[in-house]
């Protein structure tokens, strides 16, 4: 297993090396060592939890306020087109957005920081989608922005065709940045 980084600072791909033959695969999906060489620390991760979505379903953009949330994300059947923005006051790449492909083929676990909004669309028909998590899920700590949002511009490869009514009612990059950062920060 390898681990490449993105554009976005702490973002990482752990890469796996899927082994085939005539009775179809066996992959390591994750690597205690190989994640603390890359310095996450394994036991603040609490929480494991998976989403089913169609094909055209966007979930997201999430994330959470205060200490923020560190997530492992993986998708294990289908595919997904995953987003992540940077929503950290201060970093480098502030506002910035990158994606990956995680699908059941290529198995890359997407290491997400905290302070990152985070999102993806189901490419494939039925799409399994596991989340391990360091923090327990504190409602009155969620942060959303609409997958629309004309100044993200993210660009989606399918039509969407499911969203969850809280994601439609999310609201705007903007008005995000202002809250994280005040009225000023962009000028």
């Amino acid at each position: 297993m390898r681990v490449e980084r993105t554009k976005i600072d702490g973002v990482l791909l752990f890469v796996p090396t899927p082994h085939r033959d005539d009775r179809g695969l066996f992959t390591r999906t994750f690597d205690k060592a190989v994640a603390e060489g890359a310095g996450l620390d394994f036991s603040a991760f609490v929480q494991d939890s998976q989403s089913r979505s169609r094909q055209g379903t966007v979930r997201g953009m999430h994330g959470r306020s205060g200490r923020g949330e560190a997530k492992l994300v993986r998708c294990a059947r289908g595919a997904v087109h995953d987003v992540l923005v940077d929503a950290r006051p201060g970093s480098p790449t502030f506002g910035e957005q990158t994606s990956v492909l995680l699908d059941d083929e290529a198995f890359v676990t997407l290491y997400v920081p905290p302070g990152l909004l985070h999102g993806f669309q189901a490419l494939t028909g039925q799409t399994d989608v596991c989340y391990r998590i360091d923090r327990e899920h504190d409602p009155a700590e969620d942060l959303s922005v609409r997958y629309d949002d004309p100044e993200l511009r993210i660009d989606w490869p399918l039509p969407v065709s499911a969203i969850s009514g809280r994601d439609l009612s999310a609201g705007s990059w903007t008005q995000l940045r202002d809250r994280l950062c005040g009225p000023d920060a962009m000028e």
